[in-house]
């Protein structure tokens, strides 16, 4: 034990180093950002790196063409983090760690105003750049850390499944259920790569889903095709476990009646009494209803979400 204390110790006994440890014990920096601290020449930062580096008292990162460094503090042993405590004390107070002190945070300061000149820049135009480096509609997959990845999710009336690949990551399984055969072969052909994801045709005011099977049940702009929506809601529920919920978007009450004839839809939206009526009769309690925001150069009605959590 002690001969790897003493290398430790051995480290340490260059001032410069100690200079390095202290800039990096809090915050992850570049050789580049290091030279600017100490005021070195990169070869120079670079030499001492190497010795922490190898010794074990910083941890390297590779970000394409640049190394980022930090102090490997909680993988420190109980010895060298108390040799390091009796160092820091005596180098933190010198005018050289004082001054680096004052660098990094203005290497710190220099990055947060590139970002803002970034935004600034190309405020205009981030959205279409965040789209282009992430997804349309990224924001909305940090919703998925709602769901408990042990969870079996109902996507009730799936069509061509595009919920049920989304939700397939994020949960051990997916039962999507459709009545239309050609749908529910398009969902088969989206979910082909999750072996989670079950699909089954059926109907969802008779849902080919056993008891108390789902953890959430999820009927997405379906209510207004079906004839019996209230029973749809009532098989939601049986289909669901105790204290499981039932999440719904449907649109709320308009007056497109041309929908009837050109789409079938045989509801003009729902309104927040209905849709709480519905959940209360089928069982389910903490019911809530929200208009959701309309989304930019959408055309079609405004929609809702509405929740509900099994009682018993």
């Amino acid at each position: 034990m002690t001969a790897p204390l003493l290398d430790r110790l051995t480290a340490l006994a260059d001032p410069i180093r100690c200079r390095l440890l202290l800039a990096v014990e809090r915050e992850e920096l570049a050789v580049n950002e290091l030279r600017a601290v100490l005021q070195l020449p990169q070869s120079t930062v670079s030499r001492h790196l190497r010795v922490l580096l190898d010794e074990g008292w910083v941890k390297s990162r590779a970000d394409k063409t640049t190394n980022w460094y930090r102090m490997a503090t909680r993988d420190l042993d109980i010895g060298s983090r108390r040799l390091w405590q009796v160092v820091r004390e005596q180098v933190a107070e010198t005018p050289g760690a004082q001054r680096d002190a004052a660098r990094v945070k203005s290497v710190l300061a220099g990055r947060r105003i590139r970002t803002q000149e970034f935004f600034a820049t190309d405020a205009g135009r981030w959205d279409r750049v965040r789209a282009e480096l992430f997804g349309a509609g990224t924001e909305r997959l940090a919703l998925g850390g709602l769901l408990d990845p042990g969870w079996t999710v109902g996507d009730l009336g799936s069509g061509t499944g595009p919920l049920a690949a989304l939700l397939a990551p994020l949960t051990t399984r997916v039962i999507a259920v459709d009545e239309s055969p050609a749908m529910l072969a398009a969902a088969r052909e989206r979910t082909r790569h999750f072996p989670n994801v079950e699909c089954r045709q059926g109907a969802l005011e008779a849902l080919p889903i056993d008891d108390e099977t789902l953890d959430l049940a999820m009927i997405v702009l379906v209510l207004h095709h079906l004839p019996e929506p209230a029973r749809a809601v009532e098989e939601a529920s049986r289909a669901l476990r105790p204290a499981g919920r039932l999440v719904l978007v449907d649109m709320m009450p308009h007056e497109r009646s041309e929908y009837r004839d050109e789409m079938g839809h045989q509801w003009l939206g729902f309104d927040q009494e209905t849709v709480l009526a519905w959940c209360r009769a089928a069982g389910l309690g903490r019911v809530w209803y929200r208009p959701l925001p309309p989304q930019p150069e959408t055309k079609g009605p405004l929609l809702f979400v509405a929740a509900a959590e099994k009682l018993h």
